[in-house]
């Protein structure tokens, strides 16, 4: 999955013999500049720790031509046991293995994450009766980044996306998301006048926020305007239950 090791997804070996697979629970990307079309681009990527018990993977990707970065990315990754499906600290057999592949730099400065703003159905603009598809769902049964992002930005209203493009997106994992749960993405426009000045940062001034219940958990902002917090959250029989 990550390809640390070269094979078996990144597993090193004391992972495989515990019954332990990664998995992301924090990923943020920053967009300075587009490519044009066409563009020769290069990736850098490292992995390095993260706390005690995760791991820290970071991408930088720029022009071969110029130098110029387009984009920077980390992301923070954790152990699940694959039979429990419960987090797991990391054993020091493993610790011993990876260590030595660790780069400690960052292609991003850690932020304090932004509080999640809650949203309810009177949200004005609501995509539901979201449904998982087998294609969905990545070798350890996991909903695919790609689908979730996808959810999130389907929900913004067009002209939003017309006049606004993607500088950050910041993606929080809280609880999987099954194959058969349905899922509601919440979006409303965020009407702080405080968040208005053009000098705020691109990390606090234009959030745009997410949640899972029973899911993961979403945080992305838009450049030059905020425009709302979306919430994706897991549609029960009974209850909404926040995860």
């Amino acid at each position: 999955m990550l390809g640390l090791l070269g094979d078996e997804f990144g597993a090193s070996h004391g992972m495989i013999k515990n019954n332990l697979i990664w998995v992301v629970s924090r990923m943020q990307v920053l967009v300075d500049h587009y490519p044009i079309w066409g563009e020769v681009v290069e990736i850098d990527t490292w992995v390095g720790a993260s706390g005690k018990n995760g791991m820290r993977r970071d991408w930088v990707i720029r022009s071969q031509a110029t130098g110029l970065v387009f984009t920077s990315a980390t992301s923070t990754w954790v152990m699940m046991n694959q039979q429990t499906r419960r987090l797991s600290k990391m054993p020091e057999e493993v610790r011993n293995e990876i260590s030595p592949w660790f780069i400690q730099k960052q292609a991003i400065k850690e932020d304090v994450p932004e509080k999640i703003v809650k949203l309810d159905n009177k949200a004005k603009y609501m995509n539901t009766d979201l449904k998982l598809k087998r294609s969905d769902l990545d070798m350890n049964h996991h909903v695919n980044n790609v689908k979730y992002i996808k959810w999130m930005l389907g929900t913004i209203a067009d002209h939003t996306m017309e006049i606004h493009q993607l500088s950050c997106i910041t993606l929080e994992y809280r609880r999987e998301c099954g194959s058969s749960d349905i899922v509601q993405s919440h979006c409303e426009t965020d009407e702080d006048e405080n968040l208005q000045d053009n000098s705020t940062s691109l990390l606090n001034g234009f959030p745009l926020a997410s949640e899972i219940i029973k899911g993961a958990g979403l945080m992305a902002c838009l450049e030059k305007k905020p425009i709302g917090y979306t919430h994706l959250q897991i549609k029960g029989s009974l209850t909404m239950k926040k995860l």
